[in-house]
């Protein structure tokens, strides 16, 4: 006798969920699984978590806690959960963020549909030319010290689906698995890695931050991508005042303000003359906001403007990358195949870091070509006599064909420059 599941949850959400998380791909988890073995027998694993999941019955395996490096040299805590149970995630947090993404304010740009990272540092730069302070806003910790009970409060706030709730008390207290084995219980945070994650920690600085603003500083503009925000301010002395009003407001939610990172700045440029001891410069989504040179509209006269360039924590994360490429170090094939496995690695940073004043990274991009010129001297026996040899011939490579590297079409052509 068929007896109904206490959860309404359908079988097409959980199909859809699957193929959502197997093109993000992804590493395996603790049980090991990779997204290629899931694949083997993905109708029976998806099968037997849709059954889990609409009776209630599915609990959340621990994740796998790996440290990956930081921009700023330090490490940075990232969770990996199973196959099986980022495609649960995912399932909850499409339906969690159809319901509470436009209550969202506008200038909340992290992981959005239709909003992205540009968007908000396209805002950021507009704005500094009106406003001439901001707040850089730091939390120590974010994902880490989340408390459940305040988060939990929010979403309960914005779901009557009991089955949501209860999956995702159990994703918060699911345990953590060490490199070394060890297993380690959580009490608060939310895992950085997880699929549900992104949207509790949208939700849970739309009211942390977000309505506070509104109902409190309505003349601040921000933007804000997840817990990386920087907040406008007409003066000096208003910057002063948010940043010790919002250090309370933190505090009250549980979090705390990183009173050595989180930072009072002075838009300074050629209209904005006076003389402060605070900053002038500040990093926000991988570019540095600071006074630099720029021609106006008719390109004749050169003034300060306050703008965003690819910061120097990006140009080394980028060269850090380029240098891992295995492709650099095999001399036994042709250029050709060189430009193919480099090409969607340069076109990204170009598509991300050449939207503002991108003179800064074809400047960085004209590095690459030393590394093709140092591939080429271990190629070719001729190009050994010194590296001008080699980048003579990469310049005859480049006027025979022009588009076959992205950063050359962009503007950082081969020279006879060594960098």
């Amino acid at each position: 006798m068929y007896r109904p599941k206490p959860y309404c949850i359908s079988r097409k959400s959980v199909q859809e969920a699957y193929l959502k998380i197997k093109a993000n791909k992804g590493a395996a988890g603790v049980d090991k699984m990779s997204m290629e073995a899931f694949d083997m027998q993905c109708q029976k694993h998806l099968y037997k978590l849709w059954n889990q999941m609409s009776s209630g019955s599915y609990m959340p395996p621990a994740i796998k806690l790996v440290e990956i490096p930081k921009k700023d040299g330090g490490k940075r805590p990232l969770g990996i959960p199973t196959v099986t149970d980022r495609i649960g995630q995912a399932v909850v947090s499409v339906r969690l963020g159809e319901v509470v993404d436009n209550l969202f304010h506008e200038d909340s740009y992290g992981y959005r549909p239709k909003k992205s990272a540009l968007q908000a540092v396209a805002k950021a730069r507009e704005r500094c030319w009106v406003y001439n302070w901001l707040l850089d806003v730091d939390i120590r910790g974010f994902f880490d010290n989340i408390p459940h009970d305040l988060l939990m409060l929010a979403v309960e706030k914005h779901t009557d689906e009991d089955w949501m709730v209860l999956y995702i008390k159990r994703w918060l207290v699911a345990s953590l698995e060490l490199e070394d084995g060890t297993i380690v219980p959580r009490a608060k945070g939310v895992p950085q890695g997880s699929v549900v994650g992104p949207v509790l920690s949208n939700l849970y600085l739309h009211y942390a931050i977000d309505m506070w603003l509104k109902a409190n500083y309505p003349d601040h503009a921000f933007e804000r991508y997840a817990d990386d925000a920087v907040i406008h301010c007409r003066t000096e002395e208003q910057a002063i005042h948010l940043k010790e009003s919002l250090g309370k407001r933190l505090k009250e939610c549980g979090l705390e303000m990183h009173e050595d990172k989180t930072k009072i700045v002075y838009c300074k440029d050629s209209n904005r003359r006076g003389e402060t001891e605070k900053a002038v410069t500040f990093d926000f989504l991988g570019y540095t906001f600071k006074p630099r040179q720029a021609l106006n509209a008719k390109r004749k006269v050169s003034f300060t403007n306050f703008l965003p360039a690819v910061s120097t924590k990006a140009m080394k994360a980028m060269n850090e990358k380029l240098n891992k490429l295995p492709i650099l170090r095999i001399a036994g094939i042709e250029i050709e195949a060189v430009a193919k496995e480099m090409n969607p690695v340069l076109q990204g940073l170009i598509n991300y870091y050449g939207k503002f004043h991108s003179s800064k990274l074809k400047g960085f991009l004209r590095g690459v070509n030393a590394k093709l010129a140092n591939w080429a001297i271990r190629k070719y026996k001729g190009l050994r006599v010194s590296v001008t040899s080699a980048m003579k011939w990469l310049k005859r490579l480049y006027k025979r064909k022009p588009k076959l590297f992205a950063h050359w079409t962009f503007g950082s052509k081969p020279t006879m420059e060594l960098r």
